[in-house]
C-alpha cells in the first residue's frame, strides 16, 4: 500500500473515532516490504519475501485510553478496530495524564530527509552478494575454518500518523543491509567475529568484499586468546560496543524510568554526571541518518539539541505522557531518540592505547549485565590486551564491572574512530578503571 493509501485509512479511522465519541484520538499505519537472503558456507540456506501492513488506534474518552490494532487494513477492518478501541476506554481506569501531545507542538515544518532510496534488488542479485561476501573471508586465510553466514537484506516501509488536532502525515523509508560471521581455528581452538554495513540507500553499503574480509579480520585477530589474573585497569569499549554505554545512559534518562524512579540518574538534570569532555547531541533531521525523523511518534516536531554539554546533562528522553507525570515538557522523544552523537575528543585509536599504557580494548559484550536502577555493571568481555601503548594478545572468558555512574566520570578520551552504522554515533570510549575479572 502507498502512502497515501496508509493516510486515507488513518483518516478514516480518526473519522470513525470521532463519530464514535472520543474526545481525542491517535492512528498510525505501516506497510513493510522486503528480501532477505543467507548463505552458509558457499550454498544458499535461506530465502525470504516478507510484505505486511498494520493499522494501530488509540482513543481517549476523557481521561480513560483504549488502544488496538490490526493487521487487516480493509474498510471494514479499520471500523472493526476503532469500535474495539472506544469500547476498551469505556472501561479503562481514569489516567489524569492520558492525552494527545499538546496541538501547539505538532509538527509543521518537515525537512527533505532523504530517507528513501529502494533498491530492486532480485533473489538471484542477493545470493550473487552473499556469495560473494562469505568468499571473501573464507579465502582469506586457510585459519578461516568455518562459517555462519553472509546475508544481503533490502526492505522499504511506508507510513503514516495521525491524529485529531489535525495533524496527518505520510511518508517513505529504506534499510540495506549486508553482514558475514566467520569461525577462524588454530591449535584446536575456535574464534568468532563478525562485520556488517548498513545504509538507507544501496550505494552507500560498503562492498560485500570488504565486509567479508573486515569479517575475516576481526575473526583471526581473536585466535591465541586467553584469560588473564584478575586486575583494575583502563578499559578502551571500542565503538560497536561503545554505544551500548550511550544505551545505558538513554535508559537511565527515559521517561517511564524516572517517573517510576527506577533509574540510577534520578534528578540528575543540570547536574555533572559525564567527564568534563563528554558532549552528546541529538540530531533528528540528518539526510539519510538511521534515526532521522521530523517529528515523533505522537507527530512532536524534533529539534536539535545538546543532551549532554560538558558533562552535565541538559535534557531527558520524554514522550507527552512520562513529561506530564514528571511535570516537564515533552522532549519529542516519543518512540525513543533521534540520532544521537558524542563528540570525539579527537584521539586517533593509537592514540588512546599509547595514552592508556598497559589496559583492555573490549570488542566484543555478553549477557545483560546492566542494572539501570544502581548503575551496577557486569558483563562478558572479549578483546586484546594492550601492554605498553600496543596490542599484546587476544583475551576472552573475562568479566569487566563497576557502576555506570563512576564509568561515565571516569571516561577519559572518545576517539575519532566514530561509527555511524546505527542511532548512537561514537568513537572508542576510555574509561580510566575498572575491574577485570580473569583466572
Amino acid at each position: 500500500m502507498s502512502p497515501d493509501d496508509l493516510r486515507q485509512r488513518v483518516a478514516d479511522a480518526l473519522a470513525h473515532a470521532r463519530k464514535g465519541g472520543a474526545s481525542q484520538a491517535a492512528a498510525s499505519a505501516t506497510n513493510d516490504s522486503g528480501l532477505t537472503l543467507r548463505v552458509r558456507m558457499r550454498s544458499v540456506e535461506t530465502l525470504e519475501s516478507h510484505q505486511g501492513h498494520s493499522l494501530g488506534v488509540t482513543v481517549y474518552r476523557g481521561q480513560r485510553q483504549g488502544s488496538a490494532s490490526t493487521s487487516n487494513l480493509s474498510p471494514q477492518a479499520v471500523r472493526e478496530t476503532v469500535r474495539k478501541a472506544l469500547s476498551l476506554a469505556r472501561f479503562a481506569a481514569e489516567d489524569e495524564f492520558a492525552g494527545l501531545a499538546e496541538a501547539g507542538r505538532m509538527a509543521t515544518e518537515f525537512p527533505q530527509l532523504d530517507l528513501y532510496h529502494p533498491w530492486g534488488l532480485d533473489a538471484g542479485q542477493a545470493m550473487e552478494l552473499a556469495l560473494e561476501c562469505e568468499a571473501a573471508a573464507l579465502d582469506a586465510d586457510p585459519r578461516i575454518s568455518n562459517s555462519e553466514g553472509a546475508g544481503v537484506d533490502s526492505g522499504e516501509s511506508s507510513y503514516a500518523y495521525g491524529n485529531s488536532h489535525g495533524f496527518l502525515k505520510a511518508g517513505r523509508s529504506s534499510s540495506h543491509s549486508v553482514y558475514c560471521a566467520v569461525l577462524s581455528e588454530q591449535d584446536g581452538r575456535m574464534e568468532r567475529d563478525y562485520e556488517f554495513s548498513v545504509a538507507r540507500a544501496p550505494e552507500e553499503l560498503a562492498p560485500v568484499k570488504e565486509v567479508g574480509g573486515n569479517a575475516a579480520k576481526y575473526t583471526l585477530r581473536r585466535l591465541g586468546a586467553r584469560k588473564i589474573k584478575s586486575t583494575r585497569a583502563p578499559v578502551v569499549f571500542a565503538p560497536r560496543v561503545a554505544r551500548s554505554l550511550i544505551g545505558h545512559f538513554c535508559a537511565a534518562v527515559s521517561g517511564r524510568a524516572l517517573y517510576n524512579r527506577a533509574s540510577f540518574l534520578l534528578d540528575s538534570l543540570g547536574k555533572p554526571v559525564f567527564a568534563d569532555c563528554v558532549n552528546l547531541s541529538e540530531r533528528p533531521h540528518v539526510p539519510r541518518g538511521p534515526a532521522s525523523r521530523a517529528y515523533d511518534a505522537e507527530g512532536v516536531a524534533t529539534a536539535n539539541r545538546e543532551v549532554v554539554g560538558g558533562g552535565i546533562i541538559n535534557g531527558y528522553f520524554l514522550g507527552s505522557y512520562s513529561a506530564r507525570k514528571l511535570g516537564m515538557d515533552t522532549t519529542g522523544n516519543a518512540g525513543g531518540a533521534h540520532n544521537l552523537q558524542l563528540e570525539s575528543t579527537g584521539e586517533t585509536l593509537e592514540e588512546l592505547l599509547g595514552g592508556m599504557g598497559d589496559g583492555l580494548v573490549v570488542t566484543e559484550l555478553m549477557g545483560q549485565g546492566a542494572n539501570i536502577v544502581t548503575g551496577d555493571y557486569s558483563r562478558g568481555a572479549a578483546g586484546y590486551w594492550v601492554r605498553g601503548g600496543a596490542p599484546a594478545h587476544a583475551v576472552n572468558e573475562i568479566t569487566i564491572a563497576g557502576n555506570l555512574k563512576d564509568m561515565f566520570r571516569n571516561i577519559r578520551a572518545i576517539g575519532a574512530d566514530i561509527d555511524r552504522r546505527g542511532g548512537i554515533q561514537t568513537g572508542s570510549i576510555l574509561i580510566d578503571s575498572l575491574s577485570v575479572a580473569g583466572a
